[in-house]
């Protein structure tokens, strides 16, 4: 990179602390960690995009797309049926019981030996998830610069946790959505260039390797595929960084359009985002080991005139960033609700805000730690695919099954939990105890998916021969919703905050293709599409405004 890759990426990382310093004036715990309940179904949806895709897409999924090819688009199609699927059957669910995180739902429909389980659980599993996350931000770093991974795991770690302190959920998706709007407007300035450096798409496919457009293969099989599709279903369902977007937003209708837009999405973006690694297999097929995880970008390094990479390299980091922002927010409002306030629960507003950034820095340690460990288990895929095997479809599906059912009790969901992830650990560990090669990558999803819903099933015919229904107080919680969701002005606010943001990094697209390189064309286009969005978000705020101020008025 050059001095003036480096000029964009520190401009741009102003502009995402600048939006965290903004909302650093969220004074209740509703706001920092839930966007006082009215955010904007639109900004919820793409933050949703964001979290989720961003954590592995340009090292995990772009590994995967470098080494076999078409299969990586495959994997994340099933990501689309997810969202979907989601959206018809379980976000309006979430949205109607009122609680701001899903520990606050167990507490409810179960009790507090279960809500403190499932947290402890939640927590466990979220520091391994969050590592894994910041991995590949560190990655991306690394691979521009030539750093060491563990000087970049450090370095972004503390800022990040510097970001989410400071702003809060708000802040998390606004930025998101800025992120989306500069790497989808990057990717369509790299792909044709990436072509044209390989002489075009007729001998990018001649000089692919045999089967690189399969879209299966012996590794990732179709039962892998359909494991890993109800996994994602679940995963999207059940997560509780994700439930958050759900419950953020006013509205059971606006929570299904979060789901459906995410779902939207990745119909197309897989092919997007998959196209660069899959070209450079042609450029450099050599690359092995943990060098496949920099394939990605390693081509935009091929293509990208000085400045546009900058561009592309600030957009990947705040992107993957994102799913670490998301996590330290959740982790930190579990520790936060759920287990400080419960010890003193009579703290003021300000001192409640105070635990809470103090709990983002305590996830946020938590989080480096794991992901120094990463480069020493085999790479950020085997990381990615083992977490979810073992941990996703036992830790989220009872939660989400009790949505549906009232005849799951505390102790089963507890001994259902426990046995269902000891079973999928125990599978995954004892090939390194005795002499066994272990189980494929279509297996070991298989039985991390089908070993909690056979419990599930099991107890729920128990239950239903018993006659046995399960009291709780759900619904008192789902009455308070209407006392906390914020007013339209402050929801406006969110808006305008976007609006300043977008025009900032319009003005950015048009300093970089003052430069005269290639590609400054498509800049200068870009740039007036951001410029009319955001003067539309602008619109749409004063507008928002000045209808709250008449409705005062009359």
């Amino acid at each position: 990179m050059g001095a003036f890759d480096f000029l964009v990426i520190l401009i741009f990382s102003l502009i995402v602390l600048g939006v965290g310093i903004t909302f650093s004036r969220e004074k209740d715990l509703k706001g920092f960690f839930a966007g006082g309940g009215a955010v904007p179904w639109g900004m919820s949806g793409l933050s949703l995009f964001m979290g989720f895709f961003s954590a592995g897409t340009f090292v995990v999924w772009g590994a995967i797309a470098y080494e076999y090819g078409a299969v990586a688009i495959a994997i994340q199609w099933t990501m689309c049926i997810a969202g979907f699927l989601v959206g018809k059957f379980i976000v309006d669910k979430w949205h109607k019981t009122g609680a701001v995180t899903v520990a606050e739902y167990l507490r409810f429909r179960f009790d507090g030996d279960t809500q403190k389980v499932f947290t402890y659980l939640f927590l466990l599993m979220s520091f391994a998830y969050t590592g894994a996350f910041l991995y590949p931000v560190a990655k991306i770093i690394s691979v521009s610069l030539d750093a060491s991974i563990y000087t970049c795991i450090l370095v972004l770690g503390v800022f990040m946790i510097l970001y989410t302190t400071l702003g809060g959920l708000k802040a998390v998706m606004v930025t998101d959505v800025l992120q989306f709007v500069i790497l989808l407007s990057a990717i369509i300035i790299v792909i044709p260039l990436a072509l044209n450096y390989v002489d075009g798409v007729d001998n990018f496919v001649k000089n692919s390797p045999e089967g690189f457009f399969g879209l299966v293969n012996k590794q990732y099989s179709p039962l892998f595929l359909l494991s890993f599709g109800v996994y994602n279903s679940i995963f999207i369902g059940g997560n509780w960084a994700y439930v958050q977007r759900y419950t953020s937003v006013s509205t059971p209708k606006a929570a299904k359009k979060v789901a459906y837009l995410f779902g939207g999405l990745y119909i197309f973006s897989p092919i997007l985002w998959m196209l660069p690694p899959m070209i450079y297999k042609v450029v450099d097929p050599n690359l092995s080991g943990l060098e496949i995880e920099g394939a990605y970008l390693l081509m935009c390094q091929k293509v990208l005139p000085e400045g546009m990479l900058g561009l592309m390299i600030g957009g990947m980091l705040y992107a993957t960033a994102s799913s670490v922002n998301g996590s330290l927010n959740i982790s930190a409002a579990v520790i936060t609700n759920d287990i400080v306030l419960k010890l003193k629960p009579n703290l003021s507003d300000k001192q409640k805000i105070q635990v809470a950034r103090m709990a983002t820095i305590f996830c946020g340690v938590f989080a480096i730690g794991v992901a120094l460990l990463v480069p020493s288990v085999g790479g950020i895929v085997n990381v990615v695919l083992s977490i979810s095997a073992v941990t996703g479809t036992s830790l989220y599906a009872p939660p989400i099954w009790s949505l549906f059912s009232d005849r799951l009790g505390k102790s089963q969901i507890i001994k259902i939990t426990i046995a269902s992830l000891l079973i999928n650990v125990l599978l995954k560990i004892l090939p390194m105890v005795i002499d066994w090669e272990g189980l494929s990558r279509a297996i070991e999803m298989l039985i991390g998916v089908v070993v909690p819903f056979t419990l599930l099933a099991i107890n729920e015919m128990i239950q239903m021969s018993k006659n046995s229904m399960v009291s709780h107080q759900v619904n008192e919680i789902a009455k308070r919703r209407e006392e906390v969701v914020e007013t339209a002005g402050t929801n406006a606010f969110s808006l305008k905050v976007m609006s300043y943001s977008l025009f900032a990094v319009c003005v950015l697209f048009f300093g970089i293709a003052l430069t005269g390189e290639d590609g400054w064309t498509w800049l200068v286009g870009i740039g007036v599409i951001i410029a009319i969005l955001a003067y539309s978000l602008l619109k749409k705020a004063n507008n928002v405004v000045k209808e709250e101020k008449e409705m005062i008025v009359y």
